[in-house]
């Protein structure tokens, strides 16, 4: 994992945060910054930079992560609808260069979203 990447430290548990779910190879905590009432970054212990730098080798952790979105959501109370994004790219609007998954809900979400 790289030494500076802010995600790979929170994984690690150098940053002091709050995790609603860890897996062997999963952790989740709230956003800093939040755009919803819920809104929740489900994120791989394993530094991945973003979608376009998944390997064939980890389609079982795609599994995992969409596994403990849909944990989180219920645990959440979403039962009414939530969404899930993950930026990929500057112009797809990825600020932290570690995969990440935005769980979103909590309120009406509109579309398109921006």
């Amino acid at each position: 994992m790289p030494e500076n990447c802010l995600f790979c430290r929170i994984a690690r548990g150098e940053l002091p945060t709050e995790l609603l779910l860890e897996t062997e190879h999963v952790v989740a905590f709230r956003d800093i910054n939040p755009v919803a009432p819920t809104h929740i970054l489900v994120i791989p212990k394993k530094h991945v930079p973003s979608l376009a730098g998944l390997e064939p080798e980890d389609q079982a952790l795609m599994g995992e992560l969409m596994a403990a979105v849909k944990e989180l959501a219920e645990q959440e109370g979403l039962s009414s609808g939530y969404r899930v994004v993950a930026n990929t790219g500057s112009d797809g609007g990825q600020s932290v260069n570690h995969l990440h998954f935005h769980l979103l809900g909590g309120r009406s979400l509109q579309w398109p979203p921006g």
